[in-house]
């Protein structure tokens, strides 16, 4: 039972490690999984449209940060690697900054100061530290695109339920009739939280019922394996 729990495990990990894209989009995934990156998470959620400008900026930053990383991480000293990737970080958060400015001063006004803290957000720092700065270029930056575009997909969501329910509306567009009466607590800070508890409940209990039909399936086909072994022997 337990040799074929840790095989189990064992092909779990070859497998994510085999698709940092597709590792950072659910397995990984940075708010519903490893709850990183809360500041921006909670704070700009409050529509789809910031939702979506924020998720985006870090991607950016994450593929061309983690990719430069990489390239240069055997150059790199080991006293001085995380300031080192804070640098490389600001080069690309400047860049995202310029580019946002001139692409909507809206969005870029309401993003305010969560732009240059894409610098020191716990999300990029981690993947930096514990991916880019030990894979090829390839992977690193397969791993920022795969992690960024989950981010984005997660604030996305955040950023639905709080402008439907908050607002009536989703990128700007009304969806009910002049009855409505917006839920204002989800447009407020307490409805970041009261969101982001609601998804990642709803996450958990997926991932609970997949983790006891793994154990059921794996409970059936024990005696099977048994009886197998025993009619050979």
């Amino acid at each position: 039972m337990s040799e074929a729990v840790s095989c189990h495990n064992e092909k779990a990990e070859m497998t994510a490690d085999s698709n940092p894209f597709l590792n950072g989009l659910w397995k990984q995934n940075p708010v519903f999984v490893m709850v990183l990156g809360m500041c921006p998470t909670l704070a700009i959620t409050n529509s789809v449209r910031n939702a979506i400008s924020m998720g985006l900026a870090t991607t950016f930053v994450m593929v061309v940060s983690y990719g430069l990383i990489s390239m240069i991480r055997k150059l790199i000293p080991k006293q001085v690697r995380i300031a080192s990737y804070i640098a490389i970080l600001a080069m690309a958060v400047t860049v995202v900054d310029f580019l946002v400015k001139a692409i909507s001063i809206p969005i870029y006004v309401a993003l305010g100061a969560y732009i240059p803290l894409i610098v020191s957000n716990c999300l990029t720092l981690e993947r930096a530290e514990a991916y880019a700065g030990k894979q090829p270029v390839l992977k690193s930056m397969l791993d920022g695109l795969g992690m960024g575009f989950g981010f984005t997909i997660a604030l996305t969501m955040l950023g639905a339920v709080r402008e439907i329910l908050g607002a009536g509306t989703f990128l700007g567009f009304h969806l009910f009739g002049a009855n409505f009466e917006p839920w204002v607590l989800f447009l407020l800070p307490p409805g970041g939280f009261i969101t982001l508890a609601m998804w990642l409940l709803f996450f958990a209990s997926i991932k609970e019922r997949s983790a006891k039909r793994e154990a059921a399936a794996l409970e059936q086909s024990q005696p099977q394996l048994t009886g197998a072994v025993e009619a050979r022997a």
